[in-house]
């Protein structure tokens, strides 16, 4: 089972992404342990400070170097980590195969950053990657985590209920998904392709290898040119 721990001066953000839906099925099948930890327990002073004002001036609050050690400290008191994530905008950018990469660890410990960011300290010390989502800024790190989270809890073995699902989503082969379509086979005129309809498996996947090569070329060019040198 996999654990990651989440440190976080806001748990409460997290309720809704992982009380319904795919991940609350991960926790309650046991392929995931998802514990939250309050970054103000681990700090010393009545009332209960996380953040200080940066050195050399500047706008912005900095989160302490002292509480984010407390709470490492004593997490991996308790088991050994793979990595130790902090959710950054100019970290490493989030794609499908970072999300498999890290979906295959054991343990993760997730940092969420607030204000202006964290002591460096704890960057050049305490973290092991450092993740972004995309290239904008958030007002923390929260939503980082649960969508880091996410992407990586559905690649579970068992997770699923379809375990070749999470093998044709978009990215995965390097590809954008075809489109798909259901009932009724005619709305309003538009109609499904005759192709879908057809029964004869070659030519189905031909027609879906066709779409997502034409949707990654103009979707995702840079998808599409990369494969193209790889071949």
């Amino acid at each position: 089972m996999m654990h990651i721990d989440i440190i976080t001066i806001f748990p409460e953000m997290f309720q809704g992404p992982f009380s319904v839906s795919i991940i609350k099925r991960a926790i309650e099948k046991q392929h995931i342990a998802i514990q939250l930890h309050n970054l103000r327990d681990y700090a010393t002073d009545r009332h209960k400070k996380v953040d200080d004002y940066a050195f050399a001036g500047g706008a912005g609050m900095v989160m302490l170097i002292e509480p984010v050690d407390r709470c490492i400290s004593a997490l991996k008191e308790k088991r050994q980590y793979d990595e130790i994530i902090y959710m950054s905008p100019d970290g490493l950018l989030l794609d499908q195969d970072l999300s498999n990469k890290l979906s295959l660890r054991k343990n993760l410990i997730l940092l969420c950053g607030h204000y202006k960011g964290i002591d460096e300290r704890i960057r050049e010390h305490l973290i092991t990657m450092e993740i972004s989502i995309g290239n904008y800024v958030l007002s923390g790190g929260e939503l980082a985590a649960a969508v880091l989270t996410d992407s990586i809890v559905r690649l579970i073995p068992g997770v699923l209920n379809d375990e070749t699902s999470a093998l044709s989503d978009s990215f995965q082969d390097g590809l954008v998904s075809p489109p798909s379509y259901t009932r009724p086979r005619s709305y309003k005129g538009w109609d499904v392709p005759e192709i879908l309809l057809s029964g004869n498996e070659s030519k189905i996947a031909a027609w879906k290898l066709d779409q997502s090569l034409s949707r990654t070329s103009i979707r995702r060019p840079e998808f599409f040119d990369k494969l193209k040198k790889n071949k």
